[in-house]
């Protein structure tokens, strides 16, 4: 990116030169708006990064092509293009409405991120585990009724359930509600750096029998804890996640353009082959290991979604209806019609 201001910002990550460079073969671009739209216009504004998201693949099909499901990705790669999908982080985005969830989907969005930095009124984020939760009393810590609602929802949709950001109890319950794999698209080790962001063993343990997958971020502050970190300290909260949960429930989930300290010799899009250079060094690495690392892990959680997706609707599982109960959005109700 050669153009002012980002040219030279920390946050700049990713351009079509460094994603060639950095042999990248599919990328998730974060439909995100901030915590602070939570109750105002962050459904709108949602809609508006989708559709930032689609006019970029749009405006360079040389480069990028949109994709929604697992043979998308793989047709795309074929062709010598980057697969690009859509993710929306953060469930204050929803407005509580499973008809948004639904409407999200149908617009391409395959996976959602339960929280961001901020609670919503039926999930509570990973800065409730630093104990300045900001959740309603009206449920208990984790996923209330209508929060697992939205994961069943998800389920039948065929969107994967993403985990990063979302505290201990969001969750243990998200995992015992799921029918289907779920993700962590960009946290790392708890183990390693105890950052409320990070995953703890036991829960790495549920990740392995649910078969969902742990995206290893880049973020210096989740790696080691601090301002500086290299590709060795990188690659140990790989070896863990792997040694916990197994091979085939660790990936990469960089974080890039949403961080701002990265990883001596991963400064961007580009160095992601340095990265599996290294790992190729190391002797309890083959390169077909390496490869499940690197996206087929991810394809087949993907994967699998789909297939709970198509046996929900051969068995004619109904979209979910329910509404969240408007006492939860107490205080929260002015610029709301009908509290939805």
């Amino acid at each position: 990116m050669k153009v002012e201001p980002w040219a030279r910002s920390n946050w700049s990550h990713t351009d079509l030169p460094r994603l060639k460079k950095g042999m990248v073969g599919a990328q998730f671009w974060s439909a995100y708006v901030p915590c602070g739209a939570q109750y105002l216009d962050a459904v709108q504004l949602t809609l508006e990064q989708i559709d930032l998201i689609k006019r970029l693949a749009e405006l360079n099909p040389d480069h990028l092509s949109l994709v929604t499901s697992v043979k998308g990705v793989q047709e795309t790669h074929r062709a010598g293009r980057i697969a690009s999908l859509i993710g929306v982080e953060g469930g204050h985005s929803l407005g509580n409405s499973l008809a948004v969830l639904r409407t999200f989907y149908s617009l391409g969005a395959r996976y959602m991120t339960i929280t961001h930095t901020c609670d919503t009124a039926w999930a509570d984020c990973s800065v409730g585990d630093q104990g300045a939760s900001t959740s309603s009393e009206e449920h208990n810590p984790g996923l209330s009724e209508f929060g697992k609602a939205v994961v069943r929802e998800m389920n039948r949709l065929g969107m994967m359930v993403d985990l990063s950001h979302a505290s201990v109890s969001t969750m243990k319950d998200a995992l015992s509600v799921s029918k289907a794999p779920v993700i962590f698209s960009h946290s790392s080790a708890f183990s390693l750096c105890n950052s409320t962001r990070n995953v703890p063993d036991d829960v790495l343990k549920l990740v392995a029998l649910n078969g969902g997958i742990v995206m290893v971020n880049f973020y210096t502050y989740f790696i080691t804890c601090n301002s500086t970190a290299t590709i060795a300290d990188v690659v140990d909260h790989i070896n863990h996640i792997r040694e916990v949960a197994g091979l085939e429930h660790v990936g990469i989930g960089a974080g890039y353009d949403g961080i701002n300290h990265t990883p001596q010799g991963l400064e961007d899009v580009s160095k992601y082959p340095h990265l599996f250079a290294t790992l190729m060094e190391d002797p309890r690495w083959s390169e077909e290991e390496v490869k499940r690392l690197a996206g087929l892990n991810l394809l087949r959680v993907f994967r699998e979604v789909e297939q709970v997706r198509e046996k929900w609707r051969l068995a004619a599982v109904m979209p979910v209806e329910e509404l969240i109960p408007v006492n939860y959005l107490e205080g929260h109700t002015d610029c709301m019609y009908l509290g939805s």
